[in-house]
C-alpha cells in the first residue's frame, strides 16, 4: 500500500468513533479496508469482525486480532439545568479529562460538549491540590435545561467519544490521533492481509477486529470461539518509555525502534515456543523489535490463549505515548515493521511448525 493510501487508512480508522459496545462506525471502516484482501468477511454475535484469507485450506488457522473499541464515556443522566453526567467506559485517569472536547453520538446526530467541573477559583487551597474525581465531572453541551438537552437528541445510554482529528506531526513519521488504542492493531491486521494477497502461505489467516476489549477482552473470547485458531496474535499498543520522567526500569521502549514483543502482562504469560519462534524470525529478517512487559495492563491475548482447549498466543504491540487520553503519538515505522514481522512469521507457520511450537 503506498504510504499516502496507508495514511488515509490510518486517518479513517482513528477518526471513527467506537466505544465498547458501540463499535459499528469503526467496524464499517475496518470492513471497507480489509474486504479487498479477504476471501470472506463476517461478524460474530458480539460485533467482532472476522476477515478470512485462505492460503492452504487444510493448514493451521492463524488469528491476528486488533480491537475496534476505544476508551470513552456513556451518558447516564441529565440534570434539570441541562448538564450531562456520564460513566467512563474503559480506563481513564481523571487528570487527562477536564476541559477536553467530546462528541455525544445521539439519535439525531453529533452533539459537541466539553468536560467541566467546579472551577478552581472557588475551591479552598487544600482542595485545589487534589485531582477532581470523575464523579464530580459533567459534560456541558450548552443546554439550559433537561428539556433542551433532550431536544438536542441526548439521552441516557448515548456514546460519548473524545474529539480529535488524525494529524501527522512536523516529523511526519510521528502520527498524532485519538484511538490508536487500538485502531493501529486493526490497521496491522488489514495490512498483513494485503501483503499476503498474492503470496502463498501454508495456512488460513484471520484478520480480526474485536469488540469490547477495553472492558474485559470480551470480543476476543467470542471471536476466538468462532475462529478456533491454532495460533493467536494480539496486535495492540504498548507503553513508550521515552518521555521525561520515566525510568528504564519502569518502561524502556522507544517509539521508532521496532514493535514490542510482550513477555508478560496482567492477562497472560506469553507462550514461550511462539515467542522464541517470532524472535528468531525477526532476527533472520533483520526486523527491529523491543522486549516489553505490562504488569498493569493486558491485551486480547489474555482471552485468546484460554479459549476452548487453549491457544498458543503472543502480543505484538506498538510503543505509543499518551494512551487512554484524547490523543496519542506513535511512529509509522513501528507499524510497518510489525506488519513485516507478522507476514514473515505467517509464511513459516505450516502444520509441522505449529505442532512444534505447541507440543515440543
Amino acid at each position: 500500500m503506498p504510504e499516502k493510501e496507508s495514511l488515509q487508512m490510518l486517518k479513517e480508522l482513528t477518526d471513527a468513533r467506537a466505544i465498547p459496545g458501540d463499535e459499528k462506525e469503526a467496524r464499517e471502516v475496518m470492513k471497507k479496508w480489509i474486504s479487498p484482501y479477504a476471501d470472506k468477511v463476517y461478524t460474530d454475535h458480539l460485533g467482532s469482525l472476522i476477515a478470512e484469507k485462505s492460503g492452504d485450506a487444510t493448514g493451521p488457522k492463524i488469528m491476528i486480532a486488533g480491537h475496534l473499541d476505544e476508551v470513552g464515556f456513556m451518558v447516564t443522566r441529565i440534570d434539570d439545568k441541562g448538564f450531562i453526567y456520564f460513566q467512563t467506559v474503559g480506563g481513564w485517569w481523571s487528570q487527562v479529562m477536564l476541559a477536553q472536547r467530546v462528541t455525544i453520538l445521539t439519535k439525531d446526530g453529533d452533539v459537541t460538549g466539553i468536560i467541566g467541573s467546579k472551577p478552581p477559583h472557588i475551591l479552598s487551597a487544600e482542595a485545589r491540590k487534589k485531582p477532581v474525581d470523575i464523579k464530580d465531572m459533567f459534560i456541558d453541551v450548552g443546554a439550559t435545561s433537561r428539556e433542551e438537552a433532550e431536544k438536542f437528541g441526548v439521552r441516557p445510554g448515548d456514546s460519548v467519544v473524545p474529539y480529535f482529528e488524525f494529524t501527522p506531526l512536523k516529523n511526519d513519521k510521528l502520527l498524532l490521533a485519538k484511538a490508536w488504542d487500538n485502531r493501529i492493531g486493526c490497521a496491522i491486521a488489514i495490512d498483513v492481509l494485503r501483503k499476503l494477497k498474492d503470496e502463498n502461505h501454508p495456512n488460513v489467516v484471520y484478520g480480526v477486529a474485536t469488540a469490547q476489549e477495553e472492558v474485559g477482552l470480551r470480543g476476543a473470547k467470542t471471536a476466538t470461539y468462532t475462529v478456533q485458531p491454532d495460533i493467536g496474535f494480539a496486535v495492540d499498543v504498548g507503553i513508550a518509555g521515552d518521555t521525561p520522567g520515566i525510568s528504564e526500569k519502569e518502561a524502556d521502549s522507544k517509539i521508532g525502534e521496532g514493535p514490542q514483543i510482550i513477555l508478560y502482562d496482567a492477562s497472560m504469560v506469553s507462550h514461550k515456543g511462539l515467542r522464541d519462534f517470532v524472535i528468531a524470525t525477526a532476527d533472520e529478517n533483520n526486523i527491529p523489535y523491543q522486549y516489553s512487559s505490562m504488569p498493569g495492563g493486558g491485551t486480547d491475548s489474555g482471552s485468546i490463549h484460554v479459549t476452548a482447549n487453549g491457544v498458543p498466543a503472543l502480543s505484538i504491540t506498538i510503543a505509543t505515548r499518551y494512551i487512554h487520553t484524547h490523543a496519542a503519538i506513535l511512529h509509522y515505522d513501528d507499524f510497518a515493521n510489525a506488519v513485516k514481522l507478522i507476514v514473515e512469521v505467517i509464511k513459516k507457520l505450516d502444520k509441522d511448525q505449529v505442532h512444534t511450537i505447541t507440543f515440543e
